[in-house]
């Protein structure tokens, strides 16, 4: 009796098992990143050598521009409603709110100190004053 021998392939790396891997990776990339969500008003933050804070609970975002002029979520805010906008914010989250002042760095001190005081009467707990970290100029 004859047997015959079988040839035996040689290994070949399929092309489906790759795209699965690279789809799966895709995936995991696009599920695990942190996209920066910026306000959408053009200003050039302070640098500082150090972080201070960096938590994100109950957070207002107010950011004045190089003009003077403040925005909550894109929208311009009178000077004169400033403070109800805020104080109606705070009572809306209850509890613990603090607020993330985003000043241009080409503001007057006077108007950023205005801002902090007046969320200060409108119940704000803490303010948290933005300014870009550059880690080259670290301690």
């Amino acid at each position: 009796m004859r047997f015959r021998k079988t040839q035996e392939e040689e290994p070949r790396l399929g092309m489906a098992p790759l795209i699965d891997v690279v789809f799966l990776l895709l995936i995991f990339f696009m599920l695990t990143s942190h996209f920066n969500v910026a306000s959408g008003i053009s200003i050039k933050l302070p640098t500082v050598t150090r972080k201070l804070y960096d938590r994100q609970d109950h957070r207002i975002t107010l950011v004045i521009d190089k003009n003077g002029d403040a925005y909550i979520r894109r929208k311009k805010i009178p000077p004169k409603a400033l403070f109800q906008k805020i104080r109606d914010m705070v009572q809306k989250d209850g509890g613990t709110v603090r607020l993330l002042l985003e000043a241009d760095r080409e503001v007057k001190h006077g108007r950023v100190v205005r801002v902090m005081d007046l969320a200060k009467r409108a119940g704000v707990s803490a303010i948290i004053i933005a300014a870009r970290w550059d880690p080259r100029k670290a301690e």
